[in-house]
């Protein structure tokens, strides 16, 4: 049956026929998140990493058949196409292999940071990630620079991994 004009329920509220059920009340209860920027969606083949970030070490996945590693999480091995995969503590050293600084905001939510870095880094154990590079000037990023793995806590859930001197 249609409501009339005045009868629609506000933006939130969810009757689900007893009275005072409904989420308002938690808006003015619960703070609200600081950080405005794009989150990884964290799921079953990916929380180990995040579950590393959390803890301040890199992990990557590194095929038990075949050796090589992995940065992105995969079920099969790219190399060997065996389902051989596990998870490992990796050294969380690198050198830059290319980067970029962004001047330009293509997203409101990094406008505040203009310019930032957006690096690909090549891991002691082979794989490339994309990332930044914190604590360093913009005009000091190298080609060939070496870094380490820095963790930032952007929110009780999740850590990124980023790169430092």
């Amino acid at each position: 049956m249609r409501c009339t004009s005045g009868e629609r329920y506000q933006a939130g509220s969810f009757p689900f026929g007893r009275p005072g059920n409904d989420i308002n009340h938690l808006r003015s209860r619960t703070p609200m998140n600081m950080y405005k920027k794009p989150l990884p969606q964290i799921n079953d083949l990916n929380a180990p990493y995040w579950e590393g970030a959390k803890l301040k070490e890199l992990r990557l996945q590194k095929c038990r058949n075949c050796g090589r590693f992995s940065a992105e999480p995969v079920r099969l091995c790219m190399s060997c196409g065996q389902d051989a995969m596990e998870w490992v503590k990796a050294s969380g050293r690198g050198k830059i292999w290319s980067f970029g600084i962004f001047h330009k905001s293509y997203f409101p939510s990094f406008a505040e940071e203009i310019p930032y870095n957006v690096v690909v880094v090549e891991l002691e154990e082979g794989p490339r990630v994309y990332s930044n590079i914190v604590g360093v000037p913009q005009e000091e990023i190298k080609m060939d620079m070496p870094v380490i793995a820095y963790f930032d806590a952007v929110t009780e859930d999740v850590t990124l991994v980023k790169f430092q001197r």
